[in-house]
C-alpha cells in the first residue's frame, strides 16, 4: 500500500514525462491517474454551472442548455485539435526532438486562437439569432443573449484549454493538464455564486454571472498551461518564434484534427438520433434514458483517462522507433480498461435499481433507466477495448481510420438497427438500448482487427 501511495504521488507531481523505457505498467499508471482526474474536472464545469443556475429559474437553465448545444461546434473543433496535438507532440517527444515539439505547440496555439476568435466573433454578433434559431421565445432572448455573447466571446479560452491539455498529455506532462483543470474549476466554483447572486461587493448578474465565472476560470487555467509550456524547466519550452506561422505544420495539424473532430461529431449525432427515436415512446422513456446515460458517462471517465494514456504511449514509442513497445502498451492499457469496466458493469447490473433511485423515484422512469443500464453493461467488456484501441490509432496519427469505424458502427449500423428493433420488430425502448450494445461490440471487433494489422506503425506525422 505504501508503494502504491508513493507511485500515486509521483503521478500527481508529474516528475516523469518520457515513457519510452522502463515498466509499461508503471507508465500506464503514471499517465492515466492525472488523465482520469482531468476528465473528472472537465465534467465538473457543466455540473457546477447548472447547479447554481438552477437556483435562478427554468428560463436560466434553458439559456445555458440552448447555448451549450450550439457551442458543441466549438467543443468538437477543440477536441479534434487536441487529438492532433497529442499525436504530433508525443511523436516529437519520442524522437527526443523537443524543439520540434515546441514548434508544434506554437502552431497549436496559433490555430486555436485564430479558430476561437473566428467562432467567438460570429457567436457574439449573432447571439440573439442563435437563440431564436434554437426556438427561444423573445423573453428568453432578451434575458439570455448576454450569457450567450459572453460564452461565445470566451471561445479562444475554450479552444486553448482543450488543445493545450492535448499538448501537455502528448509531452507526458499530464499532471500539469490535470492541475490546470483543477485551477479552472476552483475559480469557477468560487466565482459562480459570487457573480450570479451578487455576494459581497460584486453586482448580481444572474445567469450572466455564470458566463463570467466560467470564462475567468477557463482563462486562469489557460494561463497556467501557457506558463508551464514556456518555462525553462518544463518538458517543452515554447519560444515566441515557435508561434510564427508554419504552413506545412499547420496543414498537417488540421488534417489530423479533421479526423478527431469528425469522430466527436459522428458520436454526438448518433446520440441525438437515438434520443429522437426514444422520444416517440414518451417523456418518461427519454427521462429514464437520460439518467442512465449520465450515470454511464460519469463512470467511464476513468476509461477515457486510460485511452488517452494509451494514445500518448503509442505516440512517444513510435517516435522512439519502438513500434512493438507501442503495441504492447496499447494492449496492456486495453486489458486494464477491461478489468475496470467489468467491475463497474457487474456493480451496475446488480445495483441498477438503487443507483437510479438516487436520481428519480418515478416508477416508469426508474424501470426504463434500470433496463438501459443493464443492457449497456453487457457491452462494457467490448467497449473497453474499442475505446483504448481507437484512441491508440489517434495517438499514432491515424485519425481517419477511427472516423470511418465510427461512421460504420454508429450511422450505418446503430441508428438503422435502433429503429428496426424498436419500431419494426416492436421491441420498444429496449431495442434502442440493444442497438448501442451491439454497435459498441462491433466497433471493438473492428478496432481489434485494424490494430492487429499494424498499418498504424508505419504512419509518419
Amino acid at each position: 500500500m505504501t508503494k502504491f501511495f508513493r507511485l500515486f504521488l509521483v503521478a500527481l507531481r508529474g516528475s516523469e514525462t518520457n515513457f519510452t523505457t522502463g515498466s509499461i505498467n508503471r507508465a500506464i499508471f503514471l499517465l492515466s491517474v492525472p488523465m482520469i482526474l482531468e476528465m473528472v474536472m472537465e465534467s465538473l464545469f457543466a455540473v457546477v454551472d447548472v447547479f447554481f443556475v438552477a437556483k435562478i429559474g427554468t428560463e436560466a437553465i434553458a439559456t445555458v442548455g440552448l447555448t451549450e448545444s450550439v457551442l458543441t461546434i466549438v467543443y468538437s473543433i477543440a477536441i479534434g485539435l487536441s487529438t492532433a496535438a497529442t499525436a504530433l507532440v508525443s511523436r516529437r517527444i519520442g524522437e527526443v526532438n523537443h524543439r520540434g515539439a515546441a514548434t508544434v505547440v506554437g502552431q497549436v496555439i496559433l490555430v486555436s486562437v485564430a479558430m476561437g476568435l473566428l467562432m467567438g466573433v460570429v457567436g457574439f454578433v449573432f447571439a440573439e439569432d442563435i437563440l431564436r434559431l434554437m426556438g427561444s421565445d423573445e423573453k428568453l432572448i432578451r434575458n439570455g443573449a448576454g450569457f450567450t455573447r459572453m460564452i461565445f466571446a470566451s471561445s479562444p479560452a475554450i479552444m486553448l484549454l482543450y488543445t493545450l491539455s492535448g499538448c501537455l498529455r502528448g509531452s507526458g506532462d499530464a499532471s500539469v493538464a490535470m492541475r490546470s483543470l483543477w485551477l479552472a474549476n476552483g475559480f469557477n466554483i468560487v466565482l459562480c455564486p459570487v457573480f450570479i447572486f451578487g455576494l459581497g461587493p460584486f453586482p448580481e448578474l444572474g445567469v450572466m454571472g455564470s458566463a463570467v465565472a466560467t470564462t475567468i476560470g477557463r482563462t486562469v487555467g489557460v494561463l497556467y498551461q501557457l506558463n508551464a509550456l514556456t518555462r525553462v524547466k518544463g518538458a517543452i519550452q515554447v519560444l515566441r518564434s515557435d508561434v510564427a506561422p508554419d504552413t506545412g505544420l499547420i496543414r498537417n495539424l488540421l488534417t489530423l484534427a479533421i479526423g478527431g473532430t469528425s469522430q466527436f461529431l459522428v458520436g454526438s449525432a448518433s446520440w441525438i438520433f437515438l434520443t429522437r427515436i426514444l422520444s416517440t415512446f414518451g417523456s418518461d422513456v427519454v427521462a429514464g434514458y437520460t439518467i442512465a446515460i449520465r450515470i454511464i458517462v460519469f463512470t467511464i471517465l476513468p476509461s477515457w483517462g486510460l485511452a488517452n494514456a494509451a494514445a500518448t504511449l503509442v505516440g512517444q514509442n513510435l517516435g522512439a522507433g519502438q513500434p512493438e513497445r507501442a503495441e504492447t502498451s496499447a494492449w496492456r492499457a486495453a486489458f486494464c480498461n477491461m478489468l475496470f469496466l467489468a467491475a463497474v458493469g457487474i456493480g451496475f447490473f446488480l445495483g441498477a435499481t438503487p443507483i437510479v433511485g438516487l436520481f428519480d423515484n418515478n416508477v416508469r422512469v426508474v424501470a426504463i433507466a434500470v433496463e438501459c443500464l443493464r443492457v449497456f453493461c453487457l457491452g462494457y467488456l467490448f467497449m473497453a477495448y474499442g475505446m483504448v484501441l481507437s484512441q491508440s490509432l489517434n495517438g499514432a496519427g491515424d485519425t481517419r481510420t477511427p472516423t470511418l469505424i465510427n461512421i460504420v458502427c454508429f450511422w450505418v449500423v446503430e441508428i438503422p438497427l435502433a429503429y428496426t428493433l424498436a419500431h419494426v420488430l416492436n421491441w420498444g425502448p429496449p431495442g434502442v438500448f440493444w442497438s448501442v450494445a451491439i454497435s459498441e461490440t462491433l466497433l471493438a471487433g473492428i478496432a481489434v482487427l485494424v490494430f492487429r494489422r499494424g498499418r498504424w506503425k508505419t504512419i509518419q506525422v
